[in-house]
């Protein structure tokens, strides 16, 4: 069982959130708490619903309007899901840096400009000959 797992009625639910429970009808009808429903189609609330619940009662004390807290609840799902990204990202930076370890070090060539991998450590042969020209 995890914080998402449902497992509270909707008295109990309304009890641990200090709420009415016809309040959370309410919040379901309009999507701000959405609980998963059983094969009879009775809500059951998990531990997430009933903190979400409890901060949008803490908003709502504060003033905001239920659409303002509607608004504050999907931007703070989107900042977790890009903080999450950013975790999987610098994850594979990580892997592939630690994979790849001679491959961070790069020079120009001499032919153009290009670019050339080196492994750490060593240096590009430098071509020293002098050549004359005559016309």
């Amino acid at each position: 069982m995890d914080r998402f797992t449902p497992m509270f009625a909707i008295a109990a639910a309304a009890e641990l959130a200090e709420m009415h429970p016809q309040t959370l009808r309410q919040y379901d009808r309009i999507g701000l708490v959405s609980p998963q429903r059983t094969r009879g189609n009775t809500r059951r609330y998990s531990l997430h619903d009933v903190a979400q619940l409890r901060e949008i009662a803490r908003l709502s004390a504060e003033g905001l309007s239920l659409e303002g807290i509607r608004r504050v609840l999907q931007l703070e799902d989107r900042v977790r899901e890009l903080e999450r990204q950013v975790r999987e990202l610098e994850h594979a930076l990580t892997e592939e840096r630690m994979q790849r370890p001679e491959r961070r070090v790069f020079a120009a060539g001499s032919a153009g400009g290009e670019v050339i991998t080196l492994r750490r450590g060593t240096r590009v042969r430098r071509n020293a000959e002098v050549v004359v020209w005559k016309p």
